[in-house]
């Protein structure tokens, strides 16, 4: 397993969600000497709400929770670690299925209440039952304290488990968010990115979650890039156990529901940040924040392309303070720009205005702010008012020497 990544994120103290339990177990679908398969019990009556991946290449349980989506009810969800159930055919149909019809006995629900998702490799058929046989063993170890153990079932490349929670009030009720992810390669989502899993107490419909997601997904999980990859197994659920005894809500444009929307992107957040922070081989975190844009869309696009440029990438390994390749990088986005309105500005460091250059620019203090761990990025288009924030990594021999050696 790689070295722990320089800008980990600690793993949050958790406190229990009403109607949610959670089990690991080493199953030994590919890793030795350690758990690959998770399992989040909800209580009956769950709403759940979710965005995928949007590459033509989805794995069968992405495609499995697709269609289980429409019914808006979750009982439990089982994700493993080692092996995607991509391109797998109907061998990988069939572990779906079968994984699903046990835990749904095991449950006491219908099979469309048992969400599946599975990471690893692409393209090798899954054992047809190592879950479904692991599954009676797991049941009896659920219990509503073991998000870290959850979060560390489902890593591949991670070098941390990633979580975070946040609490918030629904007309005057208090109620907890709590979620964790996995993800440090192939990642440049669309609609969605990773593995991820939000769990609260909320008493809420799965249409409002649905929209509650969607929105903050754009801004939290959709503007963060490590590589450029999009996942075949992106998912993220957010799910709610209906505990908390609030006000019914019915619109995900209630003003009541102005705290919990707050707090939901909170999380959303935390946990983009700590994708990028663990990107494959990464030793830096950069935010790039891009302002004056034609629009919000036209602000993260020209976000990603600065997040995704190889050469803007190894320059922050580097160090080299070659701001040129940001120029480029806004030029190739295919975005609305004016190059005589640029402004670019690293460290808070203003390098570039007007078309060029600043007067008396020093090349010293940006190099030593692109030294440290932590980069900031600033990119004024300077033609609207369109605006987003993107974090992203450098890119290093490491994301080689990981990708490189990754079925071995």
């Amino acid at each position: 397993m790689p070295d722990i990544s320089p800008n980990a994120t600690a793993f949050p103290q958790m406190a229990p969600i009403a109607g949610v339990r959670l089990a690991n177990y080493a199953a030994g679908i590919r890793y030795k000497g350690r758990d690959d398969v998770m399992v989040v019990e909800l209580a009956p009556g769950s709403t759940v709400a979710g965005v995928f991946t949007q590459s033509a290449m989805p794995g069968q349980p992405v495609i499995w929770c697709q269609q289980c989506l429409p019914h808006g009810t979750v009982r439990a969800i089982v994700v493993n670690s080692g092996n995607a159930n991509v391109f797998t055919g109907a061998a990988g149909w069939q572990v779906c299925e079968s994984t699903a019809a046990t835990a749904a006995r095991l449950f006491g629900c219908g099979a469309n209440e048992i969400y599946l998702a599975s990471t690893g490799v692409i393209g090798e058929p899954p054992p047809i039952d190592r879950i479904s046989d692991a599954l009676p063993a797991i049941v009896p170890l659920l219990d509503a304290a073991s998000w870290e153990k959850a979060a560390r079932a489902i890593m591949t490349t991670d070098t941390f488990p990633k979580g975070a929670t946040a609490t918030a009030e629904i007309a005057g009720t208090a109620v907890r968010i709590n979620g964790f992810c996995k993800g440090s390669g192939m990642i440049a989502p669309n609609m969605a990115t990773m593995l991820g899993y939000i769990l609260t107490d909320a008493s809420l419909p799965a249409a409002v979650l649905q929209k509650l997601l969607t929105d903050a997904a754009e801004v939290s999980f959709n503007s963060m890039t490590v590589d450029g990859d999009t996942s075949t197994s992106d998912t993220v659920l957010l799910c709610a156990t209906q505990q908390a005894k609030h006000a019914a809500i019915a619109d995900a444009g209630d003003a009541r529901l102005a705290g919990f929307r707050q707090a939901l992107l909170a999380v959303m957040v935390d946990l983009a940040r700590q994708l990028a922070k663990d990107g494959e081989g990464a030793q830096k975190f950069v935010t790039i924040d891009v302002s004056g844009a034609e629009s919000d869309r036209a602000a993260r696009a020209i976000g990603l392309a600065i997040g995704n440029s190889p050469l803007v990438k190894t320059a922050l390994a580097a160090g080299d303070a070659n701001w040129g390749r940001i120029v480029m990088a806004v030029g190739k986005s295919g975005e609305k720009a004016d190059r005589n309105r640029l402004g670019i500005a690293v460290g808070g460091i203003q390098i570039a205005a007007d078309g060029g250059p600043v007067p008396d620019y020093r090349e010293g203090p940006v190099a030593e702010h692109m030294k440290g761990g932590e980069i900031h990025i600033a990119v004024d288009i300077g033609i609207g008012s369109g605006k987003a924030t993107v974090w992203t990594c450098d890119l290093t021999h490491g994301y080689v020497d990981i990708n490189g050696a990754y079925r071995t």
